[in-house]
Formats: C-alpha cells, sequence, structure tokens
C-alpha cells in the first residue's frame, strides 16, 4: 500500500475469501507503523460501506455519521461548531478502508463509484470481483487513480499448513466408535493430515470438490469449528462423494453445522452488560430463533446487514401489528379504567352515577375496546404516512425553549402530521365514549335505546367527547414534542446502552404525559361545558364525575402511548411477548442476542447486531424458508 503514491487501493475476492479479515489486518498494522513513514498521518478506519446511499447522502457526511456511531465520544465540539469527527474528516487525518462495496444496492453501485471518483483522497476498498466489475461497466470507469489486487484461492498445501495444528488431542489408543454402531469395533481417528494427505495422493473426485470448497477463509473456519472443536465429528466423512458429490454440498454441510456445533460444545462463562450470565439456548432453537433473525433481514428482497432491536417488530406483517397495538392499548385503558372506577367507589356511595364492582368491570372493558380501536387507528395512520421509520428510537430528552439548539427539532411538516393523526385518534374516543355512555345506560339503568331521547343523548356526547379528546390529545401530545430535542442514535455505543436509554425516554414521557392528559380533559370539558351550555341542551361536568374519566383516560393514554409509539415499547410488545407467544423468537431477545455474539455467530457494530458472515445469514434465511413455507423467495445475489 505504501508504495501506491494516489493512496487508493481496491482488495477484490470471492465471498468468503477474507476480504474484511484482511482490511483488519491492514489497519491494525498500519496503526502499528504509524510514525515510520512519510506525508499525512491518516488514521485508519473501517467502514462498513454497504449501508451508504450515495443519492442521498454525501460521503463525508455519511463517515461522519459513521464514526458518530462507533465513536460516541466523537460527538465533541470543536470551537468551529463542528463535531470532532467531521473536523478530523475535514482536515484529512482519516483513511477510510470501506469494506464491502458488493453490499450496497445494485442500483446504487454505479453512483457510488461515481461519488468515489469525484473524492480524489486515500481510501481503501473491498469488495467481490463481480460486483466490482459490473459497477465499473456501468460506470463506464474503474475507481480512479487505484491500484487493485485479487485474493487467490486456497490450496490443499495452504491447508496443510494450517488445519493439523487444529486437530484435538488423539485418544489412547487412537480409536473411535465403530462406523456402523456395532459393539466393540472401533476405527482409527482421521486426523486432518491424513484427510488432506489423501485429498493429494488419490485421484477420485473427493479430493477435488474437498479442495474445492476448502479454498477460502470462511469455509476453513467452518470446518475447524465443525470438527476440529467438535469431538464427535471426523473430517474423513468430507471425501464421500455419495453423501457430498460436489463442493456445494460440502459447503452447505459446513453452514448447516456450524450453529449446532457452537451451541452444542461452547458455553460462555461471561456475564453479559447487564450483569447477569447468559442462559445457554438449544441448538435446535438457536438454529429456528437465527434462522428467523436472517429471514427477517432478507424477506423483502432488499438484503440488510443491521439487525437492529426496534426494528424486529417489523418481520411481523402489518395487520398483526395493528392487532397487537389494539389489544395492547385495549388492555392498558381497561386496567387504567378499573383502577380508577374500583378506587372511587368509596366516594361515590349511594349516588345516581355509583356502579357496582361488577358494573365497573364492565365498563372498562367497554372503555378499553375504544380506546384500543382508537390507538389502532392512530398506529395505522402513523405507519402508513412514516413507514419502517415510525418508531424508531428517538433517545430524546427534555429540554426548556432555547436551550440544546445545536441538538434539532422536528420539521414543521412532520409534527403537523403527526399531531394530525393524534387528533383523529381522540376524535375515535370521543364517539367510542359516547357510544360506551348509551350503552351503559341501557346495561346498567334499562334506559331503551331505540329511542329519540337516547339517539339524542348519543349525538351530543359524540359531539362534546369528540371535541373534549380530539383537541386535548393534540394539545398535550404538541406540548410534549415541543419539549424533545432528539438525539442523535448513531451515537450508541451499544444495543443495550440504546436500549436502556430508549426506556428511560419512555417511562419519562409516560409520567409527562399521564397528568397532563388527566388536566387536559378535565379543563378541556369544564371550557366546552360553558362555551356550549347554552346553545345545547343542560350539560354536565362535575369535578366528581369528570375526574375518574380524566384519569383513567390519562394513565391508560399514557401506557398505551408507551407501547404503541416508542421504540422500547415496540420492541416490548412486538419482540418480548408477541413474538416470543408465537415461538420465533425467545423470551429474552436481547440476552439471547448477546450470546450469539459471545459465541462468535453475530458481531457488533454500534448499536446493532450483524451475522460475522454473510453467507451464514444467507444460508440461514434459505433454511428458514424452506422449512417454513408461504414467503416470497429472496434474491440472496
Amino acid at each position: 500500500y505504501r508504495r501506491v503514491d494516489t493512496g487508493r487501493l481496491v482488495v477484490l475476492g470471492r465471498a468468503g475469501s477474507g476480504k474484511s479479515v484482511l482490511a483488519i489486518r491492514f489497519v491494525l498494522d498500519l496503526l502499528e507503523a504509524r510514525g515510520t513513514g512519510r506525508g499525512p498521518q491518516r488514521v485508519p478506519v473501517i467502514f462498513g460501506v454497504g449501508s451508504w446511499d450515495p443519492t442521498a447522502v454525501q460521503l463525508r457526511d455519511w463517515l461522519a455519521e459513521r464514526l458518530l456511531r462507533d465513536h460516541p465520544h466523537l460527538a465533541r465540539r470543536v470551537p468551529s461548531g463542528k463535531t470532532l469527527a467531521a473536523d478530523l474528516l475535514d482536515a484529512d487525518l482519516v483513511l477510510p478502508v470501506l469494506d464491502g462495496f458488493d453490499e450496497i444496492a445494485e442500483g446504487l453501485r454505479r453512483d457510488a463509484l461515481d461519488v468515489l471518483n469525484r473524492v480524489p483522497t486515500p481510501l481503501v476498498l473491498t469488495s467481490r470481483r463481480g460486483e466490482f466489475a459490473q459497477a465499473v461497466k456501468a460506470a463506464h470507469t474503474p475507481l480512479a487513480s487505484a491500484v487493485g489486487i485479487e485474493l487467490c484461492d486456497l490450496t490443499l498445501d495452504d491447508l496443510k499448513e494450517y488445519l493439523p495444528r487444529t486437530d484435538p488431542p488423539l485418544p489412547d489408543p487412537p480409536s473411535r466408535p465403530g462406523a456402523f454402531g456395532i459393539s466393540g469395533e472401533e476405527e482409527p481417528v482421521v486426523t486432518w493430515d491424513a484427510v488432506l494427505t489423501a485429498a493429494q495422493t488419490t485421484k477420485g473426485p473427493g479430493g477435488t470438490y474437498l479442495a474445492d470448497a476448502l479454498s477460502t477463509p470462511l469455509m476453513i473456519a467452518l470446518a475447524r469449528t465443525l470438527y476440529s472443536d467438535s469431538p464427535d465429528h471426523w473430517p474423513d466423512e468430507l471425501l464421500d462423494t455419495a453423501t457430498f458429490p460436489d463442493a456445494h454440498a460440502i459447503e452447505g454441510h459446513l453452514l448447516a453445522g456450524f450453529v449446532p456445533a457452537v451451541y452444542r460444545h461452547r458455553a460462555p462463562e461471561a456475564l453479559d452488560d447487564s450483569g447477569s450470565r447468559s442462559t445457554p439456548s438449544a441448538p435446535d432453537k438457536a438454529q429456528r430463533w437465527l434462522g428467523y433473525l436472517a429471514h427477517h433481514l432478507v424477506r423483502y428482497d432488499h438484503e440488510r446487514q443491521d439487525l437492529a432491536w426496534w426494528q424486529l417488530g417489523e418481520s411481523l406483517r402489518r395487520s398483526t401489528r395493528i392487532l397487537a397495538v389494539v389489544l395492547a392499548s385495549a388492555l392498558c385503558v381497561a386496567l387504567a379504567t378499573w383502577c380508577v372506577g374500583l378506587a372511587s367507589l368509596p366516594f361515590r356511595g349511594s349516588s345516581r352515577t355509583a356502579l357496582s364492582p361488577a358494573q365497573v368491570l364492565v365498563e372498562g372493558l367497554l372503555v378499553g375496546v375504544t380506546g384500543g380501536l382508537a390507538f389502532g387507528v392512530t398506529y395505522a395512520v402513523v405507519g402508513t404516512w412514516k413507514g419502517s421509520k415510525a418508531f424508531e428510537p428517538t433517545a430524546v430528552r427534555l429540554r426548556l425553549p432555547g436551550t440544546y439548539r445545536d441538538m434539532g427539532r422536528r420539521p414543521r411538516r412532520e409534527t403537523t402530521a403527526l399531531l394530525g393523526a393524534v387528533f383523529l385518534g381522540g376524535l375515535v374516543v370521543g364517539v367510542g365514549m359516547a357510544l360506551v355512555t348509551s350503552l351503559q345506560y341501557h346495561l346498567f339503568f334499562h334506559a331503551p335505546l331505540a329511542t329519540s331521547a337516547m339517539l339524542q343523548l348519543t349525538l351530543t356526547n359524540m359531539l362534546l367527547y369528540g371535541l373534549i379528546f380530539g383537541p386535548s390529545s393534540c394539545l398535550v401530545f404538541g406540548f410534549v414534542v415541543a419539549l424533545e430535542a432528539p438525539l442523535d442514535v448513531t451515537t450508541a455505543a451499544t444495543p443495550e446502552g440504546l436500549l436502556s436509554s430508549n426506556r428511560v425516554t419512555a417511562v419519562r414521557r409516560a409520567l409527562i404525559l399521564a397528568p397532563m392528559l388527566t388536566l387536559a380533559v378535565v379543563v378541556g370539558g369544564y371550557v366546552l361545558v360553558f362555551l356550549l351550555h347554552g346553545a345545547l341542551e343542560p350539560l354536565n361536568w362535575s369535578l366528581f364525575d369528570a375526574l375518574p374519566v380524566a384519569a383513567a383516560s390519562g394513565l391508560g393514554g399514557a401506557a398505551a402511548y408507551v407501547l404503541a409509539f416508542t421504540a422500547w415499547g415496540q420492541w416490548v410488545l412486538l419482540s418480548r411477548i408477541w413474538l416470543p407467544l408465537t415461538g420465533r423468537l425467545p423470551w429474552d431477545t436481547m440476552a439471547f442476542l448477546d450470546d450469539a455474539y459471545r459465541r462468535g455467530v453475530l458481531r457488533r457494530r454500534g448499536a446493532v447486531h450483524q451475522f460475522r458472515h454473510l453467507r451464514l445469514q444467507h444460508h440461514l434465511a434459505r433454511t428458514y424458508r424452506d422449512e417454513h413455507g408461504g414467503y416470497r423467495p429472496a434474491n440472496f445475489g
């Protein structure tokens, strides 16, 4: 690399050839040798370039975002007002090592190459050969002023230098159970050295298939895990052409055996970030859960690598997510109504509006259904309008007007649309409350429904409750939005840290929303009754009657809002309850992800997890789809 005057290098290789590991070794060696060369001493930093959209984000801005995500301390401001990450990039003190050019969406690779050619700064780029060649052909130009190298396949001689060193200690005498399970019969243990020697000396196709399959570091690593680290597997079976008729069959066998091997024989002993010990998962369950996660990343022919905890709920159908929100919101509102209603019974005495405990339970069910439908409608509207970005973690903190100006606010158009959806939900609550009131008169006091007086009462209540709950909800949520100062989610160092901070944010929102909604409903009702008292028949909104309704609305509405419209609430509702109930994920999903990370199946990049090997992600997803029909096939490339 130091012989390249422009400092621009392209590293090509096929899948699993070791491009990413080579990039890591390059960075480590360059860091160790810093200060011994001439010219600017740039710090090499690896960037997974697959998530870059060159048509939407400038390269410099995207690099700054990635630096902030992986190195949160670079968010400090320099005297010029820029973040330290942006200042380092502008001063040309960072050498970008762009890993995974082939992971950029196919339609964006030409644009990405054009942008890189317009930015003549030193960089290192890794890519699969075929995808890079297609981008060069589409752009009619290679990466300007760059030197290219290509990683060659490993040979049997290379394997003999490595794999025999991984053989486990031989038993004394060296033997293993008979192949046919006959009692007392044993066969000699076959080591990697014997297998590779047989592959070189025999002229059969088995040796050729084995050499082709083990020509990349990825497959060698899988073979070591499956055979050298597992006492009940022997590598000589890879030479059996009846079982493995080609190299592709051997590769599939190694990929399929990786997860069961690491979950059967490796139990992590370290504590997770919360201080508790991870519970090992059974191999078959781990295989199913990891397959579901991999399937989630590729299910719509749009491959992703970032396994973000706040996006796991998107693996469910939209109708299922809406149903979950309706049920959870109905339960929150019903519980709040029951608690407030039962607590207020001693104060109502023998008044006309007094209800029995059984009637309070029925009232809670009816009001809960109303609240669930209202939150479901609002959730559907917001989800349709903003899509998957509607429920991303906002990691906000409350501020006074005029403070934290550098932290930004929501765009005005986004705020207006959000409040419009909230207003619609409030109207649905009002209409539902009016119907519930009429139904209560019929059930509890035997008032007939099919009369003009009851119809007039219902319509009047629809108007009044709609004008109370609609504007009140809009006002309260608008006030909370005005107090929010969004923080950059990409600055989170770990998934657990972001989850914890988002949980604190959700609780703070609930603590603010509950009393504000209660107060807004009480005051809004008083104002509305005062304004319409002469225009409509005599209206009643006494504190004695209004406070239970308002308190139940505040408590239930705040709890339902947290579950339906915050990233942490969606995580709890969908990833901690719904998906485990259906067997698609474990009950403690975050502990499972952390356990998979410690076993080497997943890796971390800031606040997200990724499968350590892209081919493993593809294999797990394809296996899951084969076992669970009804899914559209994904294009893995």
